[in-house]
């Protein structure tokens, strides 16, 4: 017989319930608010991708077409206006769904906006992994619309260079974060 002060043997297992799933309610609302942030980012993301009905290599050599879009783009490729409103749309619900999970659900639908203009430019898992996602979700909100600034460089001739046209971006993106965290 073993006393509960004695030393056990084998390893002790901690067994914990499973996590519930997000109410259907839940999910409808992080959906709802993942699609209206996706449509207040749209004017932005316009604005500072521009449209192009044919494919051409942006700034840092990237294949690219319509509206920034570059999944699957090679040169030659052609779009029509429509095409591209349509692509742009999916994929900024696309991006805003990816990052959701590394961001407040309770965030400002501004925040929100900006975020995801910058997930769209810099890529989900460059987004999650930033220091805008660790700030926002450890609740400091002007922390995280601070740290756009720092994402306004890129790759030219093999060397990070800040890119005017990306400090431009950031500087309006942090605009409208600031507007969602001082609510």
């Amino acid at each position: 017989m073993r006393w509960p002060w004695q030393r056990r043997s084998e390893p002790i297992v901690v067994i914990r319930p499973p996590r519930p799933k997000p109410s259907k309610k839940r999910r409808l609302v992080g959906a709802a608010a993942v699609s209206a942030a996706a449509l207040a980012a749209t004017p932005m993301v316009q604005h500072w991708e521009g449209t192009r009905l044919q494919a051409y290599r942006d700034v840092v050599g990237v294949w690219t077409i319509c509206t920034g879009e570059t999944l699957n783009v090679g040169p030659g490729d052609v779009a029509t206006a429509a095409d591209c409103n349509s692509m742009l749309a999916k994929r900024l619900v696309q991006f805003g769904t990816e990052i959701a999970p590394c961001l407040p659900a309770d965030l400002p639908i501004e925040m929100r906006a900006a975020f995801i203009s910058t997930a769209y430019n810099i890529g989900s898992g460059g987004f999650c992994r930033s220091s805008m996602s660790k700030r926002s979700k450890a609740g400091d909100l002007v922390g995280a619309c601070d740290a756009l600034s720092l994402w306004n460089k890129g790759p030219v001739n093999g060397a990070l260079q800040v890119i005017e046209g990306l400090r431009r971006r950031r500087e309006a993106e942090r605009e409208l974060c600031m507007k969602g965290a001082n609510g």
